[in-house]
This record gives structure tokens, sequence and C-alpha cells, in this order.
């Protein structure tokens, strides 16, 4: 199978992902983190970026690590002990590294929202939830039982989620943010949904979600947020005819 240029597929991914439209999280980087040679003959996906899973690309034999979670979100200095041999290994192996975080939460197809959407059933889907200027979200107006709605959800990300029954037992107007916006409930609420589905909260919004009538279901951050590299993954695969693979790194969050 002949190799594909990895610049040509980081050039289609950020035109794809719209990567330079978007302002992220301080000190993220969306886009190519790290080079390899110029050339791509397999594909690995992963949600974060660790030695772990760089460790389980180099195993599968990928020479191109797609993540949502990138290397950098703070300083990372110095570059010492394990931090080393993750990026000892990257260049070693020649293995390249793109992070796609936002952009990829945002994508009306590929984006992790709209994956989840989708494999929930759910459809006619209006932008939700502004993040640093724009909406990353979904939402949808359904008829669902509350307790459907949580089997269908376990279906889809292979575990019962966290339920915070503090809305109807009938769930009307559906928003999806995955990862880390159960702080933001307020927000959700005020966009006019009676369900909102995300990764994971804190402690205290069990009392909001009382307070604001609102029913809130914790899927993890990690298991809401493998459909965007998955989905990405696939559409470089077939677009550049090279293979891809799953890496699956849970980390019960």
């Amino acid at each position: 199978m002949k190799p594909a240029s990895l610049k040509e597929i980081v050039q289609h991914c950020d035109r794809l992902l719209r990567t330079g439209d978007f302002k992220d999280w301080e000190g993220a980087v969306n886009g190519l983190q790290v080079s390899n040679s110029g050339r791509v003959t397999r594909i690995a996906a992963a949600v974060d970026a660790s030695l772990a899973t760089v460790k389980l690309a180099v195993d599968a034999g990928a020479d191109l690590l797609v993540v949502h979670h990138g290397l950098f979100w703070a300083p990372t200095v110095p570059w010492t002990g394990k931090r080393r041999e993750l990026l000892q290994l990257l260049i070693e192996k020649n293995l390249a590294l793109y992070s796609s975080h936002l952009p990829l939460d945002a994508h009306a197809k590929l984006g992790n929202n709209a994956q989840l959407c989708a494999a929930l059933g759910l459809k006619r889907l209006r932008p939700f939830f502004e993040c640093k200027g724009r909406p990353i979200g979904w939402q949808a107006k359904t008829d669902i039982t509350r307790d459907e709605l949580a089997r269908r959800l376990a279906r889809v990300l292979g575990g019962a989620p966290t339920v915070l029954a503090g809305g109807p037992t009938r769930c009307r107007r559906i928003g999806v943010v995955t990862g880390g916006a159960g702080a933001e409930l307020k927000q959700a609420a005020a966009e006019g949904v009676d369900t909102f589905i995300t990764g994971e909260g804190p402690h205290w919004t069990f009392a909001v979600a009382e307070e604001l009538g609102l029913n809130v279901f914790y899927g993890g951050h990690y298991a809401t947020e493998t459909f965007g590299v998955k989905a990405l993954a696939a559409h470089v695969s077939e677009r550049f005819r090279v293979p891809r693979v799953f890496l699956d790194h849970p980390t019960g969050l």
C-alpha cells in the first residue's frame, strides 16, 4: 500500500475541522503537534496523548497518532523522566501526533457531540452551548423517558451513566456536550433544554440540577469522547487509503 503524505493529511484535517477558526483553552494546541519523516502508512486514534497511548501506537505499527487531548495544555517543561521518554519514543519511532480539541468537539459530522447524538438517534440537531465564542454542542427536540434515555446511553457508552434526576421524567429537549461540561449546568438550562448529557461534573451539581429542574447525565469524560477520534481516523483512512486502529485506553473517569 502506497504511503500517504503527512503534510496532505494535516492540511486536509485542518481545513475539514476549521482548526484556525477556533479559540481553545489557554495552552491547548490544535493541529500537528509532533511531525515525522513525512509519510503515513498506518493511523492510530486515541482519546489522550500519553506515554501509554504512544506505546500502544508504536506496538500497532502506526506512524500517525490522532488524539482529542494533546500533549500541550500548560507549559510542559522540563522534559525529564517520563516526559522525556514520551518525546524520545515519538521521535525514535517516527510517530507523528495530531490533536484536535474544540474543533473536533464542534464538527457537524465527525465531532464528538454530533457522533454521540447520532448514536443516540437524536435528529434535526441545532447548535448548542457556546464555548470560546462559538457553539460546540448540539440539541434536539424529542420525546423519550428519562429511564429509556439512560438505557440508551448505557448501550452506546458501554456503561451506565450517572443520572441527576432533577428534571421531568420525559425528556423533550436534550442538549449534548461531551467531556467536562458538568460545571456549566446553568448555561445549559438557560438555552432551554430539560436534559443535559455530558461527561463529568462536580459533586455540587446535584443540588444545582434539582434547583434548575434539569436532568443531567454524566456518561464519563473518556467514554463520551471516543467518538470524534474514531470518526476522524475513519475519514482520513478512507480518503488517503491507509489502515487505521483505535487504541482503547480508558481512564474510568
